[in-house]
């Protein structure tokens, strides 16, 4: 989630070269870095449609939308706000969604419920959470349950003694929020108060299923610690995408290349650009292919906000390797398929979340996105509709 204060702002140029950092240097790809497949997905605009701000239902304040998925039992969507319990308790909504090769005609939410902890109570305010508290971020049905695998960031304190560490989770909830279960993360995802793990907010923010769900693909939002530093003006990083089974055996994690920021920070802002990777999805007929969302905030710039598609095919099998830094590993082949400043939208906000949705007579298939907003005035909870060719 990146700061409320952010402000939206002009385009600027798309920069499309990928530099990694000499500490996460990659080897180039054997085909020097072409497209992940045959023919590149493409990505043309449907439509959008923004949920009123603040907008309250049953009782709860809508927004900060970080996550959606579509449920095949009931047709409807879900989308997880990422609300930490500080307006009401953490929780998820159910919605209507007319989309069709028209556009986004509307959004009718259905339902909400919060999560349940494992005793059956809600979880609180971080004020008082006591060790408990929860940083929601992204919600998948599960294909053959129907029941939601949602997952929260966790937490690192700024410092020794200035908080509890919260380790970040996917957990398992039934169709009204109750606690089922938990999924077992790869190792390396664990915060520490070391110099290693994943940094302060830059944990676990994406899942998704592949493989008519008997793989759960999962990426941290940026590089661990370990494997070097954020993104700058001049050099990109390798965030980790780990393949397990249903179980948590993990299969193989691998690198993606993660743009550098694109444009100078305002001076003035207190705030440093933010970037990462806030969600990815399967391809549903190509269990090594994903499209992945790159979200990046720079102050004065406002959201640079691309969707690449992307394989694991050929990437070097990183999982034994404690750090990246000054590895020549092969990293995930990516191929732009949208940068939402050519799209023709009203606004490019802070997207993090997306979906498959229904077939079109087409032959392609809809793209659902969502913006998270924060809470914040200046923001927006736009969702949009793409075509995927």
């Amino acid at each position: 989630m990146t700061s409320s204060l952010a402000r939206r702002a002009c385009a600027v140029a798309l920069l499309l070269t990928s530099t990694l950092a000499p500490a996460v240097a990659a080897a180039a790809p054997p085909d020097g870095g072409g497209r992940p497949s045959e023919r590149a997905a493409q990505a043309r605009l449907l439509g959008e449609k923004i949920v009123p701000y603040k907008l309250e239902f049953q009782g709860t304040t809508v927004g900060g939308f970080s996550g959606v998925d579509r449920n095949r039992c009931t047709g409807e969507y879900v989308f997880i706000s990422d609300d930490r319990s500080y307006l009401q308790p953490a929780r998820f909504y159910t919605a209507k969604l007319d989309v069709d090769a028209a556009g986004v005609h509307s959004v009718d939410f259905t339902g909400t419920h919060p999560f349940l902890q494992e005793d059956g109570s809600v979880y609180p305010s971080p004020s008082a959470a006591d060790g408990k508290a929860v940083d929601p971020e992204e919600i998948r049905v599960d294909p053959r349950s129907c029941h939601y695998w949602w997952a929260q960031e966790g937490d690192r304190p700024k410092a020794v003694g200035a908080g509890p560490v919260i380790q970040p989770s996917v957990q398992f909830a039934g169709p009204t929020g109750a606690h089922l279960g938990q999924f077992r993360l790869p190792s390396n995802y664990e915060v520490t108060m070391e110099e290693r793990g994943p940094r302060r907010n830059q944990a676990i923010e994406a899942i998704t299923f592949g493989a008519q769900g008997r793989i759960v693909t999962s990426a941290v939002e940026g590089p661990l610690i370990q494997d070097g530093p954020v993104p700058d003006l001049e050099h990109g990083a390798l965030v980790r995408v780990t393949r397990q089974t249903r179980g948590g055996r993990v299969l193989g994690q691998f690198a993606y290349p993660l743009e550098k920021i694109f444009a100078e920070s305002d001076p003035t802002s207190p705030w440093a650009p933010d970037t990462g990777v806030p969600s990815l999805l399967a391809f549903p007929d190509d269990p090594d292919r994903y499209l992945v969302l790159e979200r990046t905030w720079v102050a004065g710039s406002g959201y640079k906000i691309r969707l690449y598609d992307a394989t694991t095919r050929g990437a070097t099998d990183v999982q034994a390797m404690d750090s990246l830094a000054g590895r020549p590993v092969v990293a995930m082949r990516k191929k732009l398929v949208a940068d939402f400043h050519t799209l023709g939208l009203s606004t490019v906000d802070n997207t993090e979340g997306m979906t498959w949705g229904p077939d079109l007579p087409t032959g392609e298939r809809s793209l659902i996105l969502v913006s998270d907003d924060n809470f914040a005035d200046d923001a927006v909870t736009q969702i949009v509709a793409l075509a995927v060719r």
